[in-house]
């Protein structure tokens, strides 16, 4: 099963990877095919194999889905894509259980986009960091405007439009999603209101989660807005880090950190109307966090590492936008919006050092604007967000 966001490539990559195969495209408001009413003749009159799109609006089918599974030891029988995350459908965590291998799609990276999907310098990060300094090997189009990149976001949809057309794209992305993900799965009156709260979200990507204030900016309880970024979470437009700590009840009880994970859609819902507007805008370092947010947990889909994530802030305001855990080590990652790096960025990430002497660390990781991979610490490595590497094994 392919999973992710509104017209993120799922059924594309599927149809694309097994073009024989018969496809069939659920909707929200019709059943076309009968499959809401008699889901086992539906499966009689659409035999596997089979791509079903969109499955997230039929859920009962997929308890037909399963009686069909146990009946056969065959794999890759179904070929199923949601925009929805299933588990958080009624009866359907149970029904699908040990039966599907599921795989996250996200926005695409800057290197798909560009063609150049094997960098992956998440995979050397975490089995040699120093690797990075011997094998960098320049950067993707060291020349392109990276407000122009942050600007326009990874949608494949995208691809080819010119900048003049991005905001009637994203304008059609939000309607849709409001009109049939909302309408649907939200349990969302006022559709209005909760296109307001999309932008408050998109104002405050990359900072801490206050739900009051969320909630107070539109005039919704504090409860509302939790469930709300639990509906953009099911619908994988919307992560949270948890706060890290060694002590697994403060890691729950700390604030969670929050981010869109499109950099487009957050320029359009906060009406950033060109690559230029978002160069001046107060806003472009947490887009950019944001956006490199999502470039990581994209490349952990990918290698399926199993990499966990959490971000680090203490009471005194030292803070680190992303600690990865992986293997019982931990790597520490600050995201800057700067060309140049100087002692007081590595500050974050030395608090960390002192804040765990005891703890498995491994180097810390400066993500940045520039165009150079160099030691800023013996222990924390600079490195440009659009790095190209040679010799990944």
């Amino acid at each position: 099963m392919l999973v992710g966001a509104r017209q993120v490539g799922k059924s594309t990559l599927l149809k694309k990877t097994f073009p024989k195969l018969k496809s069939v495209t659920f909707d929200a408001f019709s059943d076309e095919f009968g499959a809401r009413k008699d889901t086992d003749l539906f499966l009689r009159n659409f035999p596997s194999p089979i791509i079903l799109d969109e499955v997230q609006y039929v859920p009962e089918l997929l308890g037909s889905v399963k009686r069909k599974v146990d009946q056969s030891t065959k794999k890759g029988q179904y070929f199923l894509t949601g925009s929805q995350n299933l588990m958080m459908l009624k009866n359907v965590a149970e029904s699908m259980a040990g039966r599907v291998g599921i795989i996250e799609l996200s926005p695409m990276t800057y290197f798909e986009l560009n063609k150049k999907p094997e960098q992956n310098f998440l995979e050397i990060f975490l089995k040699h960091p120093p690797s990075l300094l011997k094998k960098f090997s320049g950067c993707l189009n060291p020349r392109k405007n990276i407000y122009e990149v942050l600007w326009r976001g990874g949608f494949p949809a995208l691809i080819g439009i010119p900048n003049e057309a991005v905001r009637d794209y994203f304008s059609s992305y939000v309607k849709t999603y409001l009109e049939r993900d909302i309408r649907t799965f939200g349990n969302v009156l006022d559709f209005k209101q909760f296109e307001r709260f999309l932008g408050i979200t998109a104002a405050l990507t990359a900072q801490e989660i206050n739900y009051s204030q969320l909630g107070r900016e539109i005039g919704i309880a504090p409860a509302t807005a939790s469930k709300w970024l639990d509906v953009m979470s099911c619908s994988y437009l919307w992560t949270e880090l948890m706060p890290y700590s060694l002590n697994a009840i403060k890691r729950i009880s700390k604030k969670r950190k929050g981010h869109i994970l499109d950099s487009g859609l957050i320029c359009y819902l906060q009406k950033i109307s060109s690559p230029e507007a978002l160069a001046a805008s107060p806003l472009k370092g947490s887009v950019f966090e944001s956006y490199c947010i999502s470039m990581i947990k994209s490349l952990a889909e990918i290698k399926n590492t199993g990499v966990g994530f959490s971000h680090y802030r203490t009471d005194g305001g030292a803070e680190v936008d992303l600690i990865l855990e992986y293997n019982g080590q931990v790597y520490p990652i600050e995201i800057k919006l700067k060309s140049y790096l100087d002692h007081y960025d590595k500050r974050g990430i030395k608090s960390f050092f002192t804040t765990f002497p005891s703890k498995k660390i491994a180097h810390g990781l400066i993500i940045y604007a520039g165009d150079e991979c160099y030691k800023l610490d013996e222990k924390i490595i600079a490195m440009p967000w659009n790095a190209l590497f040679g010799g990944i094994s």
